[in-house]
C-alpha cells in the first residue's frame, strides 16, 4: 500500500504555476481571482482562507467580497455583474453553499463561462460531457491528477463512484469514461454497494459520510480515493473509507487529509491562469 500524497503533487503544480503566472506578467496579464462569500459559515470562511493563500503563494491577485447572509439575491447577481466586466478579474468563484434563501442555479449561471473556475456552469458541464471542456471543475481534475500520480493506466479499468453531486460525483465519471474506464455510479439509493465497491479497481469515494465504505469491501490492489472530509465529535477528520482497513488492501489511497483537499486548491489556480493565459491571447489577437 502507498499513500498519495496530495500535498506534495499540489505544491509540484502550484511551483509550475508561479513560473507561468511570472511569464503572463511579463506580458502584461496579471491572473485575478475574485472570491464572494456570503455570510459566515465558519467552513466556507476556512475555505476562502486557503484560496487566498494559494493566490499569494504564486502571485495570483485575490478579490475577496464578503457578502452579508441576508444579501438580496438581485443585489448578489448585480456583484456578479460587474466582476463579470472587471477587466483584472479572470475567474470568479461563489463560495458554496449559499443561504437557503438565494438560488444557487441561478447565481451560478451568471458568472460568465469563460470565468468560471469553479466548472460548474451549465456550459461548462456540457462541454466536459462531449469531452471538449473550456473548465474542469476542480475536485474531479484534482483526482484526475492524483491518478496520473499513481502511473497506473486508466484504460479498461473498473471504476466505481460513490456519490453522484454534479460537483464531484458526476463530472468524476465523465472524466474517467473519457479515459476509457468503465464506470459505475452508485449512491443513496444503490443497492448491494458492498458488491459493487468490491469489482473496483479504482475507487472514488465522495458520498459525505464518516467510514461508511469499509475496508474489507475494497478489491485488493484497488486504488482508492477518498474524497469525504467529516468532522468527528471528537474533532477528527476522517474520510468516506475506514481508512485502516483498507490501507491493508491497496495498492494506492489517499490520506485524509492531505490527499484531494490540497489538489482541489491547486486545480482552482491551474484553471485561473488558465482563464487569464486566455484572457491575454484575446487581447492579442484583438491587437491590429
Amino acid at each position: 500500500m502507498a499513500n498519495i500524497d496530495g500535498k506534495a503533487l499540489a505544491q509540484k503544480f502550484k511551483d509550475r504555476l508561479k513560473d507561468e503566472v511570472n511569464f503572463l506578467k511579463g506580458h502584461g496579464v496579471k491572473p485575478g481571482l475574485a472570491v464572494v462569500l456570503v455570510g459566515d459559515n465558519p467552513a466556507s470562511q476556512v475555505y476562502v482562507r486557503a484560496k487566498g493563500k494559494a493566490c499569494e503563494e504564486i502571485g495570483v491577485n485575490s478579490f475577496q467580497h464578503t457578502l452579508h447572509k441576508e444579501i438580496a439575491q438581485e443585489e448578489l447577481l448585480w456583484q456578479i455583474s460587474e466582476l463579470n466586466n472587471d477587466p483584472n478579474v479572470h475567474g470568479i468563484l461563489v463560495q458554496l453553499p449559499l443561504p437557503d434563501h438565494l438560488n444557487e442555479k441561478v447565481i451560478l449561471e451568471a458568472i460568465l463561462p469563460e470565468k468560471d473556475i469553479d466548472g460548474f456552469h451549465p456550459l461548462n458541464i456540457g462541454r466536459l460531457v462531449i469531452n471538449q471542456p473550456l473548465f474542469q471543475p476542480c475536485t474531479p481534475l484534482g483526482i484526475m491528477k492524483l491518478l496520473e500520480g499513481t502511473g497506473v493506466d486508466i484504460s479498461g479499468k473498473e471504476a466505481v463512484v460513490v456519490g453522484r453531486s454534479t460537483i464531484v460525483g458526476k463530472p468524476i465519471a465523465l472524466m474517467l469514461l473519457h479515459k476509457n474506464a468503465t464506470v459505475t455510479i452508485c449512491h443513496s439509493r444503490t443497492l448491494n454497494l458492498e458488491e459493487k465497491v468490491g469489482k473496483a479497481d479504482i475507487l472514488i469515494a465522495a458520498i459525505g459520510k464518516p467510514a461508511m465504505i469499509k475496508g474489507d469491501w475494497i478489491k485488493q490492489g484497488a486504488i482508492v480515493i477518498d474524497v469525504g472530509i467529516n468532522r468527528l465529535g471528537d474533532g477528527k477528520l476522517v474520510g468516506d473509507v475506514e481508512f485502516e482497513e483498507a490501507s491493508k488492501r491497496t495498492a494506492f489511497i489517499t490520506p485524509v487529509p492531505g490527499g484531494v483537499g490540497p489538489m482541489t486548491i491547486a486545480m482552482l489556480m491551474y484553471n485561473t491562469v488558465e482563464a487569464a493565459r486566455r484572457h491575454g491571447l484575446r487581447i492579442r489577437e484583438r491587437r491590429p
